[in-house]
């Protein structure tokens, strides 16, 4: 319990002093872009041929259930709601915390390990502005796109089985999208990967910092962060489900 709570104060100060020399300039533009291009646009196949054979498979075994109760024209509905409000953000979080939440705690604990973390210190440098501030702000800003993409494959691997496996037309089955589909829905399912996004990153870093123990280490606190990271997206989602919905019900029109 009392290391629970001593990780839990380091990560809270952590996400202070990364609030703090993320607005205070020299900003790290290149880096930022750098990370961006690491972190984002290198997960695009993982992210994108997990999303479609989710949004398959999810369409065909919703069309065998539906059948049974004669409401198999629905499956454009079921499939574009379930993947933009869970499925998408949800999976696109577990991924990009098992492949670069991983990473990112393998680069910064070899960096501690092999004592460039203390160097960039004895130089007078940050290592929270040079390290951890573009990899926070680049998983903050490219995971809601991720999410946004894994959502529009999903929805297509979704069109491909109701097409090709059932017989419907395209035309109708963007109908029933159309239909069921709100603004409100994507706006809660893109809205919970900024959460996401900052419990893969400040995870990460926090374990990366604090390795110690050589390559042992390193690989321990490479575990632990996929581990702790799919946890906190799992329970995270929970209650951020029920805060949308809340939302959505309390300020029901307009933009929900």
């Amino acid at each position: 319990m009392n290391r629970l709570l001593r990780a839990f104060g380091k990560t809270t100060l952590l996400t202070w002093d990364m609030l703090r020399f993320a607005f205070r300039r020299p900003f790290e533009g290149l880096a930022l872009l750098e990370q961006m291009f690491r972190l984002g646009v290198r997960s695009l196949p993982l992210v994108g041929l997990t999303a479609v054979f989710t949004g398959a498979v999810m369409a065909l075994q919703v069309s065998y259930t539906l059948a049974a109760y004669g409401a198999r024209l629905y499956v454009g509905s079921f499939v574009s709601v379930a993947i933009v409000k869970e499925l998408g953000p949800v999976l696109t979080a577990v991924m990009i915390a098992a492949r670069v939440g991983a990473g990112i705690t393998a680069e910064l604990g070899s960096m501690a390990v092999t004592e460039q973390i203390d160097a960039l210190r004895a130089l007078g440098a940050s290592p929270v502005k040079k390290l951890v501030v573009p990899r926070m702000l680049a998983l903050i800003i490219m995971l809601p796109l991720l999410t946004i993409l894994a959502d529009s494959l999903g929805v297509l691997g979704g069109l491909y089985i109701a097409v090709a496996e059932i017989g419907q037309s395209s035309e109708y089955y963007w109908s029933k999208v159309r239909e069921f589909l709100t603004i409100g829905d994507v706006v809660s399912g893109t809205g919970k990967t900024l959460f996401f996004a900052y419990f893969i990153g400040i995870i990460a870093c926090f374990n990366g910092l604090e390795v110690r123990g050589g390559a042992t280490g390193v690989g321990r606190a490479t575990t632990n962060t996929v581990v702790a990271a799919s946890i906190a997206i799992f329970i995270s989602n929970f209650f951020l489900a029920k805060l949308f919905l809340f939302l959505q019900t309390s300020f029901g029109g307009g933009l929900w």
